[in-house]
């Protein structure tokens, strides 16, 4: 028992899976190890308890790895596995570890080998786009992965740290999961921010089930369903009335859903989205030999499409850079795109050269006979693909010479014979309450990208995901061209209506869905869900803290 209260490694016990944790006047914990196949009474726990168990045993180095086998396991929740139970045994298990750690700083250790596994497997494909430029950038494909998964792996060491100054049992689970969601909020900021493969994505189940459980994300955005995910995961190992309370959040979230989903939209506008697939290789989008040919596809595609859309109003939308030309300085290809889409309003992808001689990632619209009625520059830059960010110091830069300059932000466009529309450029799409002018409201979101760069790995599936939550959000619909795919439609709940998958040439031919009134997130954005972490953290902390005096001040009368 002595040992047991010592505070050194190896010293903490494993927690008492599935029924809650005992303390003593100091807060260790002075109930029996649970039995192990060292035990007698093996027979008395579950096979998941007694894994549990095992793992709380571990220390040292032996801990570290099983951390990182669970944030190896728990990856393939994600986008587009979906493997949604693997997260009742890899959190569980990494609680345990954070229980057993003699102190924060050991905890926090752990944390961090879990994420480090979580985003090394989750992030695999960021290789896919080093190795276009394979012949440049050879030295970086061992490197770029593990780098990135180590940054963002101490976003969870933090977190885990963070818990472990709550008392065992359900305090540390909230203190946990509010950790993990403000962490996540600093990882969106800091640095050039990076808040992919956000936890509450594992809901995005492809379908109507999926449609059900996103629909919370209106109130809370991805962030909220974050803080309820880790929550859950954690149920199995508290005591049957927080595994029964799980149950009753689980049934609650799914009402929510359904009966969200069955209210009526408005009025749809009456106006056909006509979405281009190109599906233009990343070695031959800048091939001088073949621009012409590229610039046809796009041209013969685009006349395809508005055959098939009709005689009524129709928009059509080209990828990220689809056009192999500057179309600013280029009015005879403007022409040419203005003809194939019959006179309707086109969205095009394009770089394009500012006052100031400064490259941009751009879109124009179209109208009339090539007249560029507007533009939109992307102002979320990727880093080492579009620019040198300051603080690196090693030279990585996919696009040559000075790279891309950042447009100011979001922006609504306001064109002729359209509804207002948000326009988002490839990763934009990633980080919410970033993605409209809300002081502007539009009407409906394009988001275009060429996603070429991730081949076909889980990146363009992520990708997709992350589109989609947005529309959910922001209760606005998304009309989504990708290059390479997946180019897809989603209703303002985040149902889909249409996609093209990958690798195909084609063309997606959708009316646009109506708006529903700004959501609550849309309204007061990433303060919703950074008070609703702030407040679960504070919660996990405070009332251990209160359990804690009152242990303590029944064993002053006790012993009085």
């Amino acid at each position: 028992m002595r040992r047991w209260i010592s505070g050194e490694e190896g010293a903490t016990p494993p927690p008492l899976v599935g029924g809650g944790w005992g303390e003593g006047s100091d807060g260790t914990d002075l109930r029996p190890l649970p039995p192990t196949p060292s035990h007698k009474g093996r027979g008395s726990l579950s096979a998941p308890a007694r894994f549990v168990a095992r793992i709380a045993a571990l220390r040292g180095l032996r801990a570290d790895l099983a951390a990182l086998g669970l944030g190896v396991f728990a990856a393939l929740a994600l986008p587009p596995v979906y493997a949604l139970p693997v997260l009742l045994v890899s959190f569980p298990a990494l609680m345990a570890l954070i229980d057993a750690a003699p102190g924060p700083l050991v905890a926090a250790r752990r944390g961090w080998w879990f994420g480090f596994g979580l985003h090394l497997v989750g992030l695999y494909w960021i290789t896919e786009a080093i190795l276009i430029e394979a012949a440049r950038f050879w030295w970086f494909v061992p490197i770029a992965v593990p780098a990135l998964a180590a940054t963002l792996a101490l976003f969870i060491g933090i977190a885990a740290w963070a818990a472990r100054f709550a008392r065992r049992g359900w305090p540390r689970a909230l203190a946990l999961a509010g950790a993990w969601v403000l962490a996540d909020l600093a990882r969106q900021f800091i640095g050039t921010g990076f808040p992919w493969n956000l936890l509450g994505s594992v809901w995005e189940f492809p379908g109507r089930l999926g449609d059900v459980f996103i629909q919370p994300a209106a109130l809370i955005s991805i962030h909220g369903l974050t803080v309820l995910t880790v929550l859950l995961a954690l149920t199995p190992v508290l005591s049957w009335r927080w595994r029964s309370a799980g149950g009753v959040l689980l049934a609650a979230w799914a009402a929510f859903g359904v009966i969200r989903l069955h209210q009526k939209l408005p009025p749809a506008p009456g106006l056909n989205v006509i979405l281009v697939q190109g599906n233009v290789a990343e070695g031959q989008k800048w091939d001088r030999s073949l621009l012409n040919t590229i610039f046809e596809r796009y041209l013969r595609l685009t006349a395809d499409g508005v055959a098939r859309s009709g005689s009524g109003p129709a928009v059509v939308v080209w990828p990220e850079t689809a056009s192999p030309f500057l179309l600013a300085q280029d009015p005879v290809a403007r022409r040419y795109i203005s003809e194939a889409a019959n006179g309707n309003p086109a969205l095009i992808g394009a770089l394009r050269f500012d006052r100031n001689g400064r490259l941009r990632n751009s879109l124009f619209a179209l109208t009339d006979s090539g007249t560029v009625s507007g533009h939109y520059d992307k102002w979320h830059l990727v880093p080492f693909g579009e620019y040198q960010p300051t603080w690196f110091p090693a030279g990585i830069q996919v696009v040559p010479g000075g790279g891309l300059s950042p447009g100011p932000g979001p922006g609504t466009l306001h064109i002729a014979g359209l509804p207002p529309v948000g326009p988002l450029i490839c990763y934009e799409a990633i980080f919410p309450g970033q993605v409209v002018d809300e002081a502007d409201r539009p009407a409906w979101m394009v988001n275009i990208t060429n996603d070429a760069w991730f081949g076909d790995s889980s990146g363009p599936r992520q990708h997709l995901a992350a589109a989609r939550i947005r529309a959910v959000e922001e209760g606005l619909p998304l009309l989504r061209a990708a290059n390479t795919g997946i180019t897809a439609a989603f209703d303002p709940r985040g149902h889909e209506l249409a996609r093209l998958d990958r690798a195909v040439p084609g063309v997606v031919v959708v009316p646009l869905p109506p708006a529903l009134p700004a959501t609550p997130f849309a309204r007061w954005g990433l303060a919703i869900p950074f008070l609703f972490a702030a407040g679960v953290l504070a919660t996990g902390l405070s009332i251990g803290r209160k359990l804690l005096g009152r242990s303590n001040k029944r064993e002053r009368m006790y012993e009085s």
